[in-house]
């Protein structure tokens, strides 16, 4: 009895605490089921999550390509309407497409590689920002060829590649993240189903087990239910995502066939609108120059003619019909340096100037010039900064803007010439680079210019002057010329108030050193007193202008070689040992002016040359000419003979330079 109480009480407490054992294993072993349950949900959620960022982000990639390709458009539609409404679209189309960029990169920013890439997209966006800005002020102030030669080079920029290029980058990248991501959806999905299935086992375990954890299965399984119906609420999601993105990409295929179509379309319009404007300028540059060189002509031919009828009657009244000839025949060369000056093609005769020297030293001249009436005042503010231009061309260009002046205040105001120092950064006026700048200002207090004016001051042959008082060159040569020196001009002008007109001249930095190897004071290239009686070659392949030359020279007391072809000058210097000098022209047939001088010294290398031209446009290479003088064509017999002796003063320089460097290297 007493022995089998101990057994009977054994029993009893193993029949009441194992069901509860088993119970406490059943619900850690059912807790843990449900943690891992729990967080292949949150793997799947997080996976799905990914994956819908992903196609956001390439949405706005291409939404953001399709923007800009519309803003272009836009603005391809503005520079050829100039219709302002069509100005406001392309700059909210613009606008829009930063707005866009702005949410791929707050889309974007956990992602390190395509944050960089993003970044990327920013700049190339800002550059092409500039780019079609300018395009766009440049068609508001009417600028209407420069802004389709803009526009034309903007559409081959390298910023547009780029931009084309990141785009591409970031839709590629979150593809390949995207894939990745549907990896990870799938794996999850797996992992989770296996769970259910485990769990599901395991339910079935419980039930047969034990009972009492029926509510607790029932539970699990509700939440399977509820995962389950998760799972295909997300996955019909993703398809209609899927099918949403497939929606879109047809719709940008067909924007880009627009575009196309659009820009076909767009380059015929320009082309023939190139074609409308090159006929209509060809047309105003001829009819103003065969108006102002019949004029000129008129005077040559009839003083001519007087002076012909005059000759043996009347001499002194033929010399003055002469004199008449030569001044109409000045005018026509001062018309033709006018228009090389425009095109910027007559080569210039640069030469270091401090501009307070030459502002201070032309205010006799310009009083003079313009008038008692007018108060002429300079201020100087360069403090020793110097330039690099042709002193004649900058002389004549302020006495045309001071005439330009005066006849603006009607012959009574004040006028003001002043210079002073700049900085300017890349760009920042006009197509000026980096650098230090003289500013050269000349001001009136005359009328003023309305805008429709100022618009059209550098047009060729533009003039608010009476017919006869301007040929409506002067500002399209002082344009020229400014380019040339690598320059800027701007014009500020006010009705009633008055005009200012800025030069930037780049500095020139003169180094304190250069003359420090070779004494005190440089040669001079002045001309000299030279002897008659020189052996001069001429090579001019004109007939007329080569006679004319030999007669000239004749006249001078020397003794002219006559040589018609560049191609005849080496046999004719092997003829003539004598030959003292060579007088070429520039642009011949076969050779030029300066080749042939370069193959002939090779055996001739201290000849002297004088080169002779009218237009010097076709050579670039100033090289060309170093060491030779320059005579522009027409000249008279007097600068004719100054030439010359100047091309033989720049023989001895160079004897001196060479004899003064042997002596200081050795």
């Amino acid at each position: 009895m007493f022995a089998e109480e101990p057994n009977a009480r054994l029993q009893a407490l193993i029949g009441r605490f194992l069901p509860l054992f088993f119970a406490a294993g059943l619900s850690l072993t059912l807790a843990a089921l449900l943690f891992f349950v729990s967080q292949a949900s949150k793997e799947r959620d997080q996976a799905l999550t990914s994956q819908r960022h992903s196609f956001v982000v390439m949405n706005i990639a291409r939404a953001l390509d399709a923007t800009i390709s519309r803003s272009e458009s836009t603005l391809a539609r503005y520079v050829i309407s100039t219709d302002k409404d069509v100005g406001r679209v392309y700059q909210s189309e613009w606008g829009k497409a930063g707005q866009q960029l702005e949410l791929l990169a707050r889309e974007t920013r956990k992602d390190p590689a395509q944050k960089v890439l993003v970044a990327q997209l920013r700049d190339a966006y800002l550059e092409r920002g500039r780019e079609l800005n300018d395009i766009a002020l440049r068609t508001s102030y009417d600028q209407k060829m420069g802004s389709l030669a803009r526009f034309h080079q903007a559409g081959q920029a390298e910023s547009l590649a780029r931009i084309n290029a990141l785009l591409k980058q970031v839709i590629k990248a979150e593809e390949a993240v995207l894939e990745k991501r549907s990896k990870a959806v799938s794996a999850t999905e797996s992992r989770s189903e296996t769970l259910s299935s485990t769990y599901r086992i395991f339910g079935l375990i419980i039930l047969v087990g034990a009972l009492g954890m029926g509510w607790a299965a029932n539970a699990a399984l509700s939440d399977r239910r509820h995962a389950s119906r998760l799972a295909e609420a997300e996955s019909l999601r993703a398809a209609d995502l899927e099918e949403a993105v497939t929606s879109r990409t047809l719709e940008l295929k067909i924007a880009n066939e627009k575009l196309h179509r659009e820009a076909a379309e767009r380059a015929a319009a320009e082309e023939s609108l190139r074609q409308m404007q090159k006929m209509e300028a060809v047309g105003q540059l001829t009819g103003g120059i065969a108006h102002d060189f019949n004029n000129m002509l008129a005077v040559v031919v009839g003083g001519l003619e007087l002076a012909r009828r005059k000759l043996h009657q009347d001499p002194a009244h033929a010399e003055r019909h002469i004199a008449n000839a030569m001044e109409g025949a000045n005018r026509a060369s001062a018309l033709t340096r006018r228009l090389l000056a425009f095109a910027r093609s007559e080569p210039l005769l640069p030469q270091v100037i401090d501009p307070d020297d030459l502002i201070c030293g032309m205010t006799e001249l310009i009083d003079r010039t313009i008038g008692d009436q007018i108060k002429v005042k300079t201020v100087p503010g360069t403090e020793g900064w110097k330039i690099w231009v042709d002193r004649h061309q900058l002389e004549n260009a302020i006495l045309n803007l001071a005439v330009n002046a005066r006849d603006a205040m009607d012959g009574k105001g004040t006028l003001t010439i002043s210079t002073q120092q700049a900085q300017l950064a890349s760009g920042e006026i006009g197509e000026c680079s980096e650098g230090d700048y003289i500013v050269l200002s000349v001001e009136d207090t005359g009328c003023g210019m309305p805008p429709e004016v100022l618009s059209r001051v550098f047009e060729p042959f533009f003039t608010t002057k009476p017919v006869g008082k301007g040929t409506g060159l002067g500002l399209s040569q002082l344009f020229g010329f400014v380019g040339q020196c690598r320059g800027e001009i701007q014009i500020q002008s006010e009705v009633g108030t008055g005009t200012e007109v800025l030069l930037y001249l780049p500095r020139h930095h003169v180094a304190e050193e250069q003359n420090k190897d070779f004494g005190h004071q440089m040669p001079s290239h002045e001309a000299v007193e030279h002897d008659a009686g020189l052996t001069i070659l001429v090579v001019e392949d004109d007939p007329r202008v080569l006679s004319a030359t030999i007669d000239a020279l004749v006249d001078l007391g020397h003794h002219p070689i006559a040589c018609d072809h560049p191609m005849k000058a080496a046999s004719l210097l092997e003829s003539h040992a004598d030959i003292q000098l060579i007088v070429s022209d520039v642009l011949m047939p076969d050779m030029t002016g300066p080749e042939m001088v370069a193959h002939l010294r090779k055996s001739h290398p201290s000849i002297p040359v004088l080169f002779v031209s009218g237009f010097a446009g076709d050579i670039d290479n100033a090289a060309m000419f170093e060491g030779c003088e320059l005579l522009r064509k027409p000249y008279t017999i007097a600068a004719l003979s100054a030439a010359i002796g100047k091309a033989l003063s720049a023989r001895q320089v160079n004897e001196q330079l060479r004899e003064t460097t042997a002596a200081a290297t050795s």
